[in-house]
């Protein structure tokens, strides 16, 4: 009989994912460790997803929104209906293996300073890949998966990363009430970045668990790794994250190399097509620096702020390592 456990939630986003909740749902359901509530969070879906959950799996929660309010909208919505201390956020186009609940919450309990833990993500159509072994970000801007496309074998150690992806990952429900949820000016994309950076700045840790596993489809409502809407609201929401994040003399500091990052980038989708799409998510996301949400800045804070830049820096090299 498989353990009961009661510390923590499921909360799965969804938008026209009939296909991949097919596979999701049933694997949840077959986890070494059961008790835990599922709740998915529908942004007004035109297929039959939630009659489909009514029908096979009534004991889920469903939240339907009746519009698209995007990842972070939905999140936040199952977040604040989850009352567990734990809260694991987990993509609808993924199959997660038996023990992947149990290590998460395992992992989480290990790293008693840890905001979140990211499971290891592995390519479903080539199970011999990585997806995704924990994000990190630079000080050019760029935010990159760390693995895609590598061997399984050259991510088996547990460590700390800058970010973890919210496609597969646990969170501590205290200090997500303390730092606040996801920023849903974000819409999708970078949100987690976004999110898990503020953690950093309050002196929180993210971690990588490789033997919570999860099988990765990708771009599962999107549609694909390129396109106008993800180019625009990843250029938007990158202009706007490090704004918010970073103090003035910060941004001063890094402003150089964040120019050359950002033209770099624009270059390459101009080769890929989409450089106009780019260009004005740069121009919305100069718009949205002007909302003022930026995160305080606290001098207790000062010490943080020093190893994330020492980080962004180092972290230039481990792009072009990946």
């Amino acid at each position: 009989m498989n353990r009961k456990i009661h510390e923590v939630s499921i909360v799965i986003p969804n938008f026209n994912g009939l296909a991949y909740l097919k596979e999701c749902i049933p694997a949840l359901a077959a986890q070494s460790v059961q008790g835990f509530p599922i709740y998915v969070v529908d942004n007004g879906s035109s297929d039959e997803s939630l009659s489909w959950l009514s029908e096979n799996f009534p004991q889920i929660r469903q939240i339907p929104l009746g519009e698209n309010f995007g990842f972070c909208g939905a999140v936040n919505a199952g977040i604040r209906a989850s009352r567990r201390p734990y809260v694991i956020l987990l993509n609808n186009d993924t199959q997660v293996h038996p023990d992947f609940v149990r290590e998460l919450l395992a992992g989480i309990r290990r790293h008693k300073k840890a905001f979140s833990c990211q499971a290891r993500m592995i390519q479903y159509h080539n199970r011999e890949q990585m997806d995704d072994a924990g994000n990190f970000y630079n000080a050019l801007g760029w935010a990159f998966a760390r693995g895609k496309g590598k061997p399984l074998d050259a991510y088996d150690v547990e460590e700390p990363i800058f970010s973890s992806c919210a496609g597969a990952a646990i969170y501590r429900r205290k200090i997500l009430e303390e730092i606040g949820c996801f920023d849903e000016e974000h819409f999708a994309y970078l949100e987690d970045m976004d999110l898990c950076y503020r953690a950093r700045i309050y002196g929180y840790e993210n971690w990588y668990l490789p033997y919570a596993v999860v099988y990765h489809i990708g771009s599962g409502t999107t549609g694909s790794r390129y396109n106008q809407f993800k180019t625009r609201y990843s250029s938007r929401n990158n202009v706007y994250m490090a704004y918010k994040n970073m103090p003035l003399p910060q941004l001063i500091l890094n402003s150089p190399l964040l120019a050359a990052g950002f033209f770099i980038k624009f270059l390459f989708f101009v080769k890929k097509g989409f450089g106009r799409e780019y260009a004005a998510g740069i121009k919305n996301g100069l718009s949205l620096c002007k909302k003022e949400k930026k995160v305080p800045f606290s001098w207790k804070h000062l010490g943080n702020y020093c190893k994330i830049q020492w980080e962004l820096w180092k972290n230039i090299g481990k792009f072009l390592k990946n």
